[in-house]
């Protein structure tokens, strides 16, 4: 038998998600959002982030959040900053560029964008018009490399954008391990108030599918349906992204998973750790990138499956691994006793 720990949407949802879905099935409702399990969650969100004048819209997927939010706000000359990390800038097949808005790819050492990374794209155009105007920056909460931005942080780059006159849109696919990680002092409030938009992911977190997309900045709410419409994320029964997150939101559901998620993680780091690796980045979320030899990657690929992030040298890459709100006890203990025979080689 072999344990996945490629990515942290392998399963499917969460048994009271399921039950939830089955219990309500045949309950009509509005459709396109307009039914009561959407405004349910919508109010939810909006209480948990003590935000009431910003609005949540309900799709299916990152990518679909990613393209509908920066396609809306961006003019067509506009473009958006963002860590070369970042995943509209690696892994979503050109969406953002193919709806005509250019990514600035930053180098960051942590997939973490600054104040600075931020001023040194602006001082590369400043010959307007004929080059794109920036407009947005781009972040990652928890990031493609696991790690996550603090208060201080994220304040910092929200007072950078703001003085610029840049929107700061986060991608929250992680964001439920963002704000649990051990060492996090960030909030929901703090990133309501912080972040023109963001987005809180349920894929990654306990749904079957789904994303809540929130707008803070009340200047850019205005007809925002008609772009996700535009641009097919207007499910016509909207009802079943609703109600996933009612439940997940009721009593801290999703939070509790995904602190459950971070913890299996940071176990399999202490493996690690014990066995002598050095890891790419430092992270405390639930994706961990362990450096090991080829050989010890052929041996551990026998009964785990991983991604295999990132070639450091001849002999030596880094491995991403990453837990979820269902990985088991069994499994995690059974990689933690594989590991542990690496110390020994």
């Amino acid at each position: 038998m072999k344990y996945s720990f490629k990515n942290d949407y392998a399963e499917g949802a969460h048994p009271r998600i399921l039950e939830a879905l089955v219990r309500t099935n045949l309950q009509q409702q509005n459709g396109y959002g307009s039914d009561q399990f959407s405004q349910a969650a919508e109010q939810l969100i909006l209480d948990l982030s003590k935000s009431p004048k910003s609005r949540a819209h309900f799709v299916s997927g990152g990518t679909q959040a990613n393209i509908i939010v920066i396609s809306a706000l961006l003019r067509p000359h506009e473009s958006v900053i963002a860590a070369d990390t970042g995943h509209i800038f690696t892994n979503e097949s050109g969406a953002i560029e193919a709806t005509g808005h250019k990514v600035h790819g930053v180098p960051t050492a942590d997939g973490k964008l600054r104040a600075q990374d931020v001023q040194n794209v602006l001082d590369q155009h400043t010959n307007k018009p004929h080059q794109l105007k920036q407009k947005m920056v781009y972040i990652s909460n928890a990031t493609e490399v696991g790690t996550f931005y603090t208060k201080s942080e994220l304040q910092e780059l929200s007072d950078s954008c703001r003085r610029h006159g840049l929107c700061l849109f986060m991608d929250g696919a992680r964001l439920g391990n963002a704000l649990t990680a051990e060492g996090s002092d960030l909030t929901l409030e703090h990133v309501a108030r912080l972040t023109d938009v963001y987005y809180l992911g349920g894929t990654k977190n306990g749904a079957l599918l789904g994303e809540a997309i929130v707008i803070n900045n009340t200047a850019l709410q205005d007809e925002f349906d008609f772009h996700i419409k535009q641009k097919g994320g207007m499910l016509a029964k909207g009802r079943l992204l609703g109600i996933q997150f009612q439940e997940l939101l009721r009593d801290h559901l999703y939070f509790d998973l995904a602190r459950l998620a971070n913890t299996q993680a940071m176990r399999i780091k202490k493996a690690f750790q014990q066995a002598g690796c050095s890891f790419l980045s430092d992270t405390y979320t639930n994706q961990i990138f362990p450096v090991i030899t080829n050989t010890q990657i052929e041996k551990l690929s026998t009964h785990f499956d991983f991604y295999v992030w990132k070639k450091i040298n001849a002999d030596q890459s880094a491995i991403r691994i990453i837990t979820s709100w269902a990985t088991t006890e069994e499994s995690v203990e059974a990689f933690i006793r594989e590991i542990g025979e690496l110390g020994h080689e």
